[in-house]
């Protein structure tokens, strides 16, 4: 299905899947956002999206040269976060209720870094997070036994320091700087603390989780509840 088109640009409802993310970061008051995509893909990101007026923000483009992995990919924003904190959304995450209430949460946050998470039915297919009342404690990756039902979803919030912590990181065995080893340190620093995502949510990377995909935002017509 991706042969000859980027899987974020695969309809999703009644529209490309790309939509959703775009539509929760300006559910939260945000208007710049910077869209990070590889060499191959990025004349149709462009061509889809253009500079953003449509939508009523402020698109800028970044190209991963290669797949190193999504810290790397979110190291290339420095210069567009210029000092201030960010949020994060993996283009094929898709929900259907803003997350306008987690990103408050992370306004309010002195420091530190805010992730979703959500409750799972596979927890062994997921990074795992074992909570306290305020912060995750520890994330397990995919682990035989889990110590919750509760995954890291595909939403991260950092402060400024996100940048300086992804330059110490080293490559994973697959070669990518990896996003659970960037959320690692934080939880290392206690200061990784979390909101649980409400309403439906899924990561379209399957065929049957694609399927799903279009199931809920079909049933509320692609628009993003409050």
């Amino acid at each position: 299905m991706t042969k000859v088109t980027n899987k974020h640009l695969l309809p999703v409802g009644r529209e490309p899947m790309i939509y959703n993310p775009i539509k929760q970061l300006i559910s939260t008051g945000i208007e710049a956002v910077l869209v990070v995509t590889s060499t191959e893909n990025m004349g149709d990101i462009v061509n889809l999206l253009g500079s953003g007026t449509q939508f009523g923000i402020d698109l800028t483009y970044k190209v991963q040269e290669e797949p190193k992995g999504i810290a790397h990919a979110l190291g290339l924003a420095e210069t567009f976060a210029a000092g201030d904190r960010i949020v994060v959304i993996l283009g094929d995450n898709i929900a259907t209720r803003s997350i306008r209430p987690y990103v408050d949460n992370f306004r309010q946050q002195e420091r530190g870094a805010r992730v979703l998470l959500k409750k799972v039915s596979e927890p062994s297919q997921f990074g795992v997070a074992a909570l306290d009342e305020k912060r995750i404690i520890e994330i397990q990756e995919k682990p035989d036994n889990p110590k919750s039902n509760y995954a890291v979803i595909g939403y991260y919030m950092y402060d400024e320091n996100v940048f300086d912590l992804i330059r110490q990181l080293e490559f994973s065995a697959r070669g990518e700087l990896e996003v659970s080893a960037l959320n690692g340190e934080y939880v290392k620093r206690s200061e990784m603390e979390y909101d649980i995502l409400e309403g439906d949510w899924t990561d379209a990377g399957t065929l049957e989780s694609l399927q799903l995909a279009n199931h809920l935002l079909m049933k509320c017509n692609n628009e993003i509840q409050g």
